[in-house]
């Protein structure tokens, strides 16, 4: 297993699913954490599972959505675990499917905030103390909807194109000073989020029919391409985008 004894890791959206994941992988490989999501109760219990697994774990409950509260997160992430190594930018989703014409303002502009701004307000956070260690990883999670097209989630694929786009500018502004930013684009994982998709026979079938490998991804399949991001395993590694699909964007 890829070696991350000694770092400090803060993931954002981290009490469950792929961040979630995330977090446990991470732990197993030697890191020490902190966890950061909205959801309080989940995010503790998540933290407890990783806790027995003898790693010390921060739990930083939090919408950070809100530039206040995620640069008061990411600074307590640095004082209490005495700096950063990675940041992993899990915090996402979507909660709707509509039509662009039918689509409110109001829902792309949370999503907007949910995917995109999330991410800027904790790296414009987090920058000053990576630049100034000159060295860390930034883990920036998109999706392959940020890559083609996304009917009926247009909102959610364009905000997971600007976060791959955001990747690929500050890899090239912050090569020289020694920190890498990385995409990790995940295809169709089955989550509690999508958990009305994947548990429904015909639309499971239909989503899985465009997948080369004919099933769902899992949770922990993003763990393994997530560790070797965060590690010395990819240290000439920056403003890439790794995607794991089972294929499906290879089509």
């Amino acid at each position: 297993m890829t070696d991350l004894s000694g770092k400090t890791v803060l993931i954002t959206g981290a009490s469950r699913g792929i961040g979630a994941a995330i977090a446990t992988a991470m732990a197993r490989a030697g890191a020490e954490l902190a966890l950061n999501s909205r959801g309080v109760e989940q995010l503790e219990k998540t933290a407890a599972e990783i806790g027995e697994l003898g790693r010390r774990v921060l739990v930083l409950p939090g919408d950070v959505t809100d530039r206040d509260t995620a640069h008061g997160i990411v600074g307590r992430a640095v004082e209490e675990l005495g700096g950063l190594d990675v940041v992993v930018n899990n915090a996402g989703g979507s909660s709707f499917m509509v039509p662009f014409t039918a689509l409110r303002f109001s829902g792309w502009e949370k999503l907007m905030r949910l995917n995109v701004e999330s991410a800027v307000h904790v790296l414009q956070a987090a920058a000053p103390h990576l630049l100034a260690r000159g060295s860390g990883s930034v883990i920036n999670v998109a999706s392959v909807a940020g890559l083609g097209a996304t009917p009926g989630l247009s909102p959610y694929g364009a905000s997971k194109a600007a976060l791959i786009s955001l990747t690929k500018s500050l890899a090239v502004e912050w090569a020289s000073r020694g920190v890498r930013v990385n995409a990790l684009c995940p295809g169709w994982t089955a989550t509690d989020l999508n958990r009305n998709l994947w548990e429904d026979e015909a639309a499971s079938a239909a989503l899985t029919a465009t997948i080369p490998m004919g099933r769902w991804g899992r949770p922990e399949e993003m763990a393994g391409p997530a560790l070797f991001l965060a590690s010395d395993d990819s240290t000439f590694m920056t403003g890439q985008v790794l995607v794991v699909d089972g294929g499906q964007t290879a089509v």
